[in-house]
């Protein structure tokens, strides 16, 4: 089990551990030659369950989200913290916009990296294949919306804070997984034009259910704790961080019930 930050186990904690308890660690794969080491929690006990990729932030697989992975396993979830960068990549914060930027400009190598990572959480023996979802943060929220516009065989997929781009024309329409966007209303990253031009996209595409939830003076990193620049539009909201972590419980309970 590994040992957080007290402001990390305050948030982990919020969700209690069952009476099976969890099992949790780092887990190496690999895909066109390139190694990845990510994470893996899931309830104690046998059985399968339901299966959540888990997309880190433009940090890459830190501490905060092996937390989220052992908080969803602590709701019966087999999660699974993809690394989108490789085993060998983990940027620090100057380092940071650089490298994920790099993916922001290679969308086909991003698609890729997190189909890659998707198939192989399929594999496991405790992840039921034909229920998975997908969750991130900042990057990872991107990052979802992209495996969701690949066409991939997801039944849902949820965005903190992500960036909201649009695709292609018509790409929409390979969307199948259900969308919940929960986006900060003062969030820089995704203002109010990119927020409208998403939505127009999703709206060519009829047959996607989608939401999108924008809380009220919160903005970009809501949900980490150490988010602490305001100076740059990036500050941690204890308010939006619980609201945002609900809304995604009601939502997976509803598309796995």
């Amino acid at each position: 089990m590994t040992a957080y930050a007290p402001n990390l186990t305050a948030i982990l904690d919020r969700e209690p551990v069952p009476a099976a308890g969890i099992v949790s660690h780092d887990l190496d794969y690999a895909a066109d030659g390139v190694a990845f080491r990510g994470y893996i929690a899931r309830p104690g006990g046998e059985g399968r369950h339901p299966g959540i990729l888990v997309v880190h932030d433009w940090l890459g697989v830190t501490d905060y989200v092996r937390m989220r992975c052992d908080m969803l396993a602590r709701l019966g979830y087999v999660a699974f913290a993809a690394d989108v960068y490789g085993a060998d990549v983990r940027p620090g914060p100057d380092e940071a916009a650089a490298v994920a930027g790099g993916f922001y400009r290679d969308r086909p190598l991003w698609r890729t990296r997190l189909t890659a990572a998707f198939a192989r959480m399929r594999e496991e023996p405790s992840v039921d294949p034909g229920r998975t979802a997908a969750i991130g943060y900042c990057f990872g929220g991107s990052s979802v919306l992209e495996l969701a516009r690949t066409g991939a065989d997801v039944e849902a997929v949820v965005s903190f804070h992500g960036g909201l781009l649009t695709g292609p024309e018509g790409e929409a329409a390979h969307i199948t997984a259900k969308i919940l966007v929960l986006h900060g209303a003062a969030d820089p990253v995704a203002p109010d034009d990119a927020m409208l031009a998403f939505e127009n996209d999703l709206r060519t595409a009829p047959a996607v259910d989608w939401q999108l939830v924008s809380y009220a003076n919160a903005m970009h990193a809501f949900t980490l704790p150490d988010a602490d620049a305001p100076e740059q539009g990036a500050l941690f909201d204890a308010r939006a961080e619980r609201r945002s972590w609900a809304a995604m419980k009601a939502f997976l309970a509803e598309v796995f019930g």
